[in-house]
Order: C-alpha cells, then sequence, then structure tokens
C-alpha cells in the first residue's frame, strides 16, 4: 500500500499539529477536574482540536482569508463561553471556566498557525493560573 497517497505534507503537518492540541488540551483539561470544575479533559481538548482543525483548514485552504476565519473562531467560542456564565444572586458563577474556553480556543489558534511553542508557552500559563493565590476583600462585619 502506497501510504504516500494519503499522507502528503499537510496531514503529516495536521497529525503533528492534532497531537499537540491533544496533548495540551489533555494538560489543561486535567488540571481544570483536579480542583473539580465544569470544563475539564474532553471540553479542553475538543475546543483546542477544534479551533486548530478550523484554522489549519482556513490556512490551507485560502491563505489570504485566515485572520477572518480566526475572527470568527473567537467570537464563536466567546459566544459558548457566555452561555456558560450563571449569576445566582449577587455572585457569578464559571467566569474562569469561560475564560479558560476562550484561552483555549486561542491556543488551538496558536497551534493551526504553526506557532507550537507559543501554544505550548500558553499552555503553561493557563494550567499555572488558576493556581495563583487569590487575594479577596474582607466584608464588613468580617472582622
Amino acid at each position: 500500500m502506497n501510504w504516500n497517497a494519503f499522507f502528503g505534507p499537510n496531514e503529516i503537518k495536521f497529525l503533528i499539529d492534532l497531537a499537540l492540541s491533544l496533548v495540551v488540551g489533555l494538560a489543561i483539561g486535567f488540571e481544570r477536574e483536579l480542583r473539580g470544575k465544569d470544563a475539564g479533559i474532553s471540553t479542553h481538548m475538543l475546543v483546542i482540536a477544534g479551533s486548530m482543525l478550523f484554522t489549519f483548514m482556513s490556512a490551507t485552504v485560502d491563505p489570504a482569508s485566515d485572520s477572518r476565519i480566526a475572527a470568527q473562531i473567537v467570537s464563536g467560542i466567546g459566544f459558548l463561553g457566555a452561555g456558560l456564565i450563571l449569576k445566582e444572586g449577587a455572585s457569578v458563577k464559571n467566569l474562569t471556566t469561560a475564560a479558560s474556553i476562550w484561552f483555549a480556543g486561542a491556543i488551538g489558534m496558536s497551534i493551526g498557525f504553526g506557532y507550537h511553542m507559543i501554544a505550548v508557552m500558553a499552555a503553561i500559563a493557563s494550567v499555572v493560573i488558576p493556581r495563583v493565590p487569590h487575594f479577596t476583600r474582607k466584608t464588613s462585619g468580617q472582622g
């Protein structure tokens, strides 16, 4: 069987991009699941791989319009994230989850455009940022 008929340069680049997308999606999603958050491994792997695929195909099929597709990815994932945000009384929930999904889309786009090291650095930041200690303002009555 002639594998060259199936795997040209685009397919090999796509396999590398897909593998990287799945690895960084796994890492980010694993961190989210460890902390008991709604969007975990599957969600992050799919968002990153999907963003990468849209970007990869856009850059491959019509390199002159890749920024147009990128803009649509940003707004589409923003819409997805907006659906996750819940307001309960005075509190708002899932803001970080929505931001994580949006950031994952950006990571996928960077992979699709071929910026692999930038994607890895952003993925590391995505795992570290939620671990940064939070400073909260004490409300009146707490001392």
